[in-house]
């Protein structure tokens, strides 16, 4: 059988935290079966050797103002206006009609209206982003975001309804669900041959790092609350303490925070690794945080001992190899602590990485679930004892419909 692949982003290179899971997805199912893939991309990109049957690229044009514009003129949600095209539908329409795909894996939420109706799809929502916008209403955009958080979790479980099969990358994203049909949980991983303690050269030299994307909203109050909050009081016990915050398309607010004496701002890097090896200590302040962060299991990986909020450490599974602290002082504590000495906290989070969050065995129940979609009802393939007990370890859940 082939599988059509929809995404909102096109998944290379694999450098942010949506690209990184739907990139690995891919090489997963590309090595299994003939994948088609139909993807927006912002900007033209080279397409990697995924091993794919078919890669189609549609341009995105459609700016914020008019997405916006859109989805108040016809009572849809932002996060899906800004993703319809009529160019999307066509290539879609013809991939169906060339490949005759037995089934679809759609890459996040708003996606979903472009499956064909015919098709039976997994719908993997990676995150619960009603939930996000729900907690970002406050300040003067309160309505905006909770008509968005509103309308897009009616979305959420129209798609839900549709779908053979649910994906949410944590427990704990899976749980503030309250759609219809089979919820599963796929995780994400970390390629710890890519991510392992220095391998690169140092970069830069500062002792705490902030990985992220700097035009999105959680991260960029991260970082204004660690400046503003709790850096000054880890320079009382570390006067020299410095901060180098990494990543692409640095917001105003972000940039701002290069005056403040020891703060660094990158923008973007050809390789993050080389801050990580140069750091001694990586911080996780994320204030609003949805799913498994991949900045926290990239550092693990890595060797570097962590400082995260709850929230930040929410969906990982990490067995006391983080420092969690949601208030500034304790926070503060914690990173001034392991500038001090950091022990064996890094080694240990490494080794908790490397047993607990491979992406073959994180998306091993990938297998399962696309082949139960693909099949008609009466006919589902039903696993092994030992391939179902596979499938309730790595989802965490005891309720596991398979077959069903």
């Amino acid at each position: 059988m082939s599988l059509l692949f929809i995404a909102h982003r096109a998944p290379f290179a694999p450098d942010r935290g949506d690209r990184i899971r739907s990139y690995h997805v891919l090489r997963h199912l590309s090595a299994r079966m003939p994948v088609h893939l139909v993807t927006f991309a912002d900007a033209p990109e080279p397409v990697p050797q995924l091993g794919l049957a078919s890669c189609t690229v549609v341009p995105r044009q459609k700016g914020q103002i008019r997405a916006a514009a859109e989805a108040l003129a016809t009572g849809r949600p932002v996060s899906v206006a800004a993703f319809a095209a009529r160019s999307f539908t066509r290539a879609v329409a013809a991939v169906t009609d060339m490949h005759a795909p037995a089934a679809a894996y759609v890459f996040s939420g708003q996606m979903a209206q472009y499956v064909p109706s015919s098709l039976p799809f997994v719908m993997d929502f990676v995150d619960l982003d009603s939930a996000k916008f729900a907690g970002l209403a406050r300040g003067p955009l309160r309505a905006l975001y909770r008509r968005e958080a509103r309308l897009l979790a009616r979305w959420e479980r129209a798609a839900a309804a549709r779908a053979a099969a649910s994906l949410f990358v944590s427990r704990a994203e899976a749980a503030l669900f309250d759609g219809p049909g089979r919820v599963e949980v796929v995780e994400n991983g970390i390629d710890t041959a890519h991510f392992r303690p220095r391998a690169v050269p140092p970069t830069g030299g500062a002792a705490i790092v902030f990985t992220g994307q700097m035009d999105y909203a959680p991260n960029v109050e991260a970082v204004r609350w660690f400046v503003e909050r709790v850096l000054p009081l880890i320079r009382r016990a570390h006067p020299d303490a410095a901060l180098a915050i990494v990543g692409r398309a640095p917001v105003a607010a972000v940039r701002a925070l290069a005056k403040v004496p020891g703060v660094t701002v990158t923008g973007e890097v050809a390789d993050v690794r080389g801050h990580l090896a140069a750091a001694r200590v990586a911080v996780a302040p994320l204030q609003l945080a949805r799913g498994i962060q991949n900045k926290v299991l990239e550092a693990m990986a890595s060797g570097l001992p962590v400082v995260a909020t709850s929230g930040a450490a929410e969906g990982i599974d990490h067995a006391g190899t983080l420092r969690i602290a949601d208030d500034p002082d304790r926070f503060a504590a914690e990173v001034a602590a392991l500038l001090r000495a950091p022990g064996d906290l890094g080694a240990r989070a490494r080794a908790r990485v490397e047993a607990r969050y491979g992406w073959q065995a994180a998306l091993a129940p990938l297998d399962i679930l696309i082949a139960q979609a693909s099949s008609p009802p009466a006919a589902q393939i039903r696993p092994s004892p030992d391939m179902a007990a596979a499938l309730v370890s790595a989802s965490g859940r005891r309720d596991v419909g398979v077959g069903a």
